[in-house]
């Protein structure tokens, strides 16, 4: 039971001044006995809070960024009505900074035998699960004098899924696919694409696709089409080792290779082409394998939800057999890593030759815009020494980078914004040529 308007209470007494001195209730039953049968009989009235039945209903999901709406549902069985105040506890995360009071607390009035429903919004700032914790309720009296208040555990849990930002980018590269795919006037050929069709010849057409066959048999030059080949394996490998909690901007690196990833996984699997997903460090974090064409991109989402960063150095050795284990023929398997000249030189490097043989590597990586405006500052002693500073980051990457271009590594390193168009690039540029 909790005592309200104590303060109203003694004014109304008049005994003593209010604040001088506080009397105990006994005491005040004792000077003003009808005050406390109003009490009592405000305090009986009050419906009754453990008696009552919550139940949730509402999304279980939403994008980060997003509001999610979760219903509570409240039945009072009792014989009297219930004048409540509400608060539905959630984990802090759960709302932007400074909303939760607003956002969590409620008033409502649920007449004897039936029910009301109330509903929290939530606009959750970080990925991962958030579950409810508890729903306090305080019963009011129809005087307001006095309360009853009682906690109820209603279990509810809100997957908040990376955002994927960089879906606006997806029209303009499934455009570029249906291009390599010759389902437009732009037509091209590489090594190791598959014959698609005949069409007449057009001037600007390559020579050396007119089919000299098929032009002895008709009145007219026809040439042959390609599109890339289908039924790829693409590999996404996120390393969830301690450089991927590195922020850059205001999200970890992690973030950032997801949403490139997720941009790569719709473009491939629009291709044609077979995805799956593996998040290592010093263990398995998450696999997802085997999912149809229009199943990968939700599964995905759902896997890349509760992965967080490790800060544990990432077991370079143990990714590559993971990486071997998950795919046993060939791939283009995507890396997203650091490029960090220590975890690569030491790590990677004496492991790439295993990947190399089997796979195509191609290693996206995050880069941090702020280091290359530090590189141009000037005017100052600071800003010199913080350029310096900058340059050198910057040309050790660069190094670490022709590194792995020199093993055969693809490499795409840009930042955060860019990383996911060009990345979807990178991957059409080698479907293009034949590479997959």
């Amino acid at each position: 039971m909790a005592l309200t308007g104590r303060t109203a209470l003694l004014a109304a007494l008049g005994s003593l001044p209010v604040g001088i001195w506080e009397p105990s209730w006994a005491g005040i039953l004792a000077v003003n006995a009808p005050l406390a049968v109003a009490c009592a009989c405000d305090f009986a009235l009050a419906a009754p809070v453990r008696r009552l039945g919550l139940t949730r209903s509402g999304d279980t999901s939403a994008r980060l960024g997003e509001t999610a709406e979760v219903t509570l549902t409240v039945a009072n069985p009792s014989g009297r009505p219930l004048r409540a105040h509400l608060r539905d506890a959630w984990p802090p995360s759960s709302w932007e900074p400074g909303t939760e009071v607003a956002a969590s607390r409620h008033r409502l009035t649920v007449p004897p035998g039936e029910r009301r429903r109330v509903t929290t919004r939530l606009r959750p700032t970080r990925r991962g699960d958030r579950e409810a914790d508890r729903v306090t309720i305080r019963s009011y009296g129809p005087l307001g004098l006095l309360t009853r208040q009682g906690t109820h555990k209603v279990p509810w849990t809100v997957r908040v899924l990376p955002p994927f930002t960089s879906r606006k980018h997806l029209p303009s590269k499934l455009a570029r696919l249906r291009e390599l795919d010759g389902r437009t006037s732009v037509l091209t050929r590489g090594e190791g694409t598959e014959f698609d069709s005949l069409r007449e010849y057009v001037p600007g057409d390559d020579t050396r696709s007119i089919d000299w066959r098929a032009t002895a048999r008709q009145s007219t030059v026809a040439v042959r089409t390609w599109r890339p080949e289908r039924d790829r394996h693409i590999l996404l490998a996120l390393d969830t080792g301690r450089t991927s909690a590195g922020r850059v901007g205001d999200a970890p690196r992690l973030d950032s290779s997801m949403d490139a990833a997720l941009l790569l996984a719709a473009l491939a699997s629009r291709a044609g082409d077979r995805v799956d997903l593996l998040a290592h460090d010093r263990r398995v974090r998450t696999l997802v394998q085997g999912r149809t064409a229009g199943d990968v991109l939700p599964s995905l989402v759902n896997a890349m939800a509760t992965l967080e960063p490790e800060l544990v150095e990432t077991n370079a050795r143990g990714l590559a057999s993971a990486v071997l284990r998950t795919a046993p023929r060939h791939a283009l398997v995507v890396l997203f890593t650091s490029l960090d000249a220590a975890p690569i030189e030491e790590g990677l490097l004496p492991v790439l030759p295993q990947l190399t043989r089997r796979h195509t590597i191609l290693v996206a990586s995050v880069a941090d815009p702020r280091v290359a405006s530090m590189a141009t500052a000037r005017g100052s002693t600071d800003s010199v020494y913080a350029a310096a500073a900058a340059a050198q980051a910057q040309n050790e990457r660069h190094r670490t980078a022709e590194q792995l271009r020199r093993h055969g590594v693809t490499v795409v390193d840009a930042t955060p914004d860019e990383l996911a168009p060009a990345l979807a690039d990178a991957y059409l540029a080698l479907k293009t040529a034949g590479r997959l």
